[in-house]
C-alpha cells in the first residue's frame, strides 16, 4: 500500500518541479517592472529551480545569448521520473 503511494508522491514531486523550471523560463522572458525586481513568484521559482539548474548552467555552454540548460534539466527530470515511478510500481507488484 506504501510504495503506490509513495511513486504517486514522486510523480506529483517531478510534476512541480518541471513546472516550476517551466516558469522560469517563461518569466525570464519578461522585462521586470522598475519598481518590484523581486517579485515574490518569481523569487520561489529562482529558490526552487536553481539548485538544479545551476550545475547544469556550469557544465552546458549557452549557444549564442540562449541558456539552454532548462531544456537539459526537463528532459534529465522526465527521464529520472520514469526511472523512479516505474522502478517503485514494479517493487510493488514484486511483493
Amino acid at each position: 500500500m506504501f510504495i503506490p503511494f509513495l511513486a504517486n508522491f514522486v510523480n506529483i514531486l517531478f510534476h512541480i518541479l518541471i513546472l516550476a523550471i517551466v516558469g522560469r523560463a517563461l518569466l525570464s522572458w519578461f522585462p521586470v517592472r522598475p519598481g518590484n525586481p523581486f517579485h515574490p513568484l518569481a523569487v520561489v521559482l529562482h529558490q526552487v529551480t536553481e539548485p538544479l539548474l545551476g550545475p547544469l548552467r556550469r557544465v552546458i555552454p549557452t549557444i549564442g545569448q540562449f541558456d539552454i540548460s532548462p531544456i537539459v534539466a526537463l528532459l534529465l527530470l522526465q527521464f529520472l521520473q520514469g526511472v523512479l515511478v516505474q522502478a517503485l510500481l514494479s517493487s510493488a507488484r514484486a511483493f
